[in-house]
């Protein structure tokens, strides 16, 4: 199921995803990026999914808790629905119509990778409950940040600090799965989706992401110009930060 036919409402804000398997470095540039945006004078609002609101949050610990094994793969894909569903409406609805831009890590793409490719669930019922819980709300561009097919090296960042929730305890075979989905998901929409390969260093991932919402935002080309300004990507802090309604940043 392609959404690059879906229209925009109205709304003058602006959503930009962020999707990629575990270990892509969603988070470091979502920061950089919103940081960015916010010099030039835009609102920004950071989201995650599962996320983003207090009721989201919960849902979040519930699905992610590596002690809920026994949890069927229909289950997880309704409690992923349910915080889409919340964030939707509570947040960045809201947020769209008042014209802010709306920086996200993952979307409903992410819910096709893992729930479709990974888990085996039919695509048709997953991409209906997708619509239903998204509400008419679609991206207007998704940024894929891939590690390569080989889901190894993700899994080995996302994991460093030792903790594994229930997701990345997948196995690697799984997570191989849902990195090749994010590549044929992006080959069915390539109006609004970009790969975007995680480089070696920070800057040039970060170029690469500035690159890819060029078209969106004019302006950027000036940065993209400037030998200077990605390098301090390298030696900045730019964690987990994602502004949650009712929560504190991750």
């Amino acid at each position: 199921m392609v959404y690059s036919g879906y229209e925009k409402d109205g709304s003058p804000g602006i959503l930009i995803s962020f999707e990629g398997g575990e270990g892509a470095g969603k988070s470091t540039h979502i920061n950089f990026l919103a940081e960015t945006l916010e010099a030039q004078g835009y609102e920004v609002l950071r989201l995650r999914e599962p996320g983003g609101t207090a009721i989201g949050e919960k849902l979040r610990d519930i699905v992610l808790d590596i002690g809920n094994a026994e949890m069927s793969d229909v289950t997880e894909l309704f409690i992923y629905e349910a915080a889409r569903a919340q964030i939707v409406s509570e947040a960045i609805k809201p947020a769209l119509e008042r014209g802010a831009v709306v920086l996200c890590d993952r979307f409903f793409d992410s819910t096709v990778a893992y729930q479709v490719f990974g888990r085996g669930l039919a695509r048709d019922f997953v991409e209906r409950a997708n619509r239903f819980a998204a509400q008419g709300v679609v991206p207007d561009r998704t940024i894929v940040m891939s590690c390569g097919r080989d889901a190894h090296a993700g899994l080995e960042r996302a994991t460093k600090n030792g903790f594994t929730d229930r997701l990345e305890s997948a196995g690697e075979a799984f997570h191989d799965k849902v990195n090749e989905a994010f590549f044929v998901i992006a080959g069915e929409d390539p109006g609004r989706i970009r790969v975007v390969e995680s480089a070696d260093r920070k800057s040039e991932t970060s170029r690469a992401v500035f690159s890819a919402l060029v078209d969106i935002f004019p302006w950027m080309a000036g940065l993209l110009a400037d030998g200077d300004f990605f390098a301090k990507i390298d030696v900045g802090h730019y964690g987990n930060k994602h502004e949650s309604a009712g929560q504190p940043d991750a």
